[in-house]
């Protein structure tokens, strides 16, 4: 009885890795591995994530709380977006805070945006559920959703590092920490 090869069926990509570009911000504001990752679908609307290799992501962290609350007089909750040309929306800078991630541990982790836009919408889902944010952070537990300037689309990428970049500068941080160990 011969036997037939068995071939291995091709993995098909994720939703995310489909239609988003991922790009990468690492050591925002200059704190060491708090790295975010920006979704860049190609019509040019950006998802605003955890990259994975953010202190909250790693194993034993347990997020507290979550605020959108910037300062006393600015909310993200606050930004209400209507029309064709997203009127009402809070314009973001590179280094906007978003929001404050409050872990059980008293840490304290603030997103930034990492590219300038239009704040289309937060996540208030983690807001209730912030567990979300560790198990789904690329889909689900998204921070925010930001529409760059049509002008600007193109050049919003220019200092985010591409996939194979980040990957070099996680590599070189897991040296840096084995040799220190």
């Amino acid at each position: 009885m011969a036997t037939e090869p068995v071939t291995a069926e091709p993995e098909i990509p994720s939703l995310v890795d489909r239609y988003f570009t991922r790009w990468y911000k690492a050591d925002v504001k200059g704190k060491p591995c708090e790295d975010h990752c920006i979704l860049q679908h190609s019509n040019r609307i950006c998802v605003i994530t955890l990259a994975a290799s953010h202190p909250v992501l790693q194993s034993g962290k347990t997020i507290q709380s979550i605020s959108y609350q910037i300062s006393t007089n600015c909310s993200r909750l606050q930004n209400k977006v209507s029309g064709k040309f997203k009127r009402g929306a809070q314009f973001l800078t590179e280094l906007a805070p978003l929001c404050k991630i409050y872990c059980s541990d008293g840490e304290e982790y603030t997103i930034s945006s990492c590219i300038r836009g239009r704040l289309m919408e937060v996540n208030e889902n983690i807001l209730h559920k912030p567990s979300i944010l560790q198990e789904k952070p690329s889909t689900e537990g998204y921070i925010a959703v930001v529409l760059p300037k049509f002008e600007e689309s193109k050049s919003i990428t220019e200092g985010l590092l591409t996939q194979k970049q980040y990957d070099e500068i996680v590599g070189k941080r897991m040296d840096a920490t084995t040799a220190t160990s």
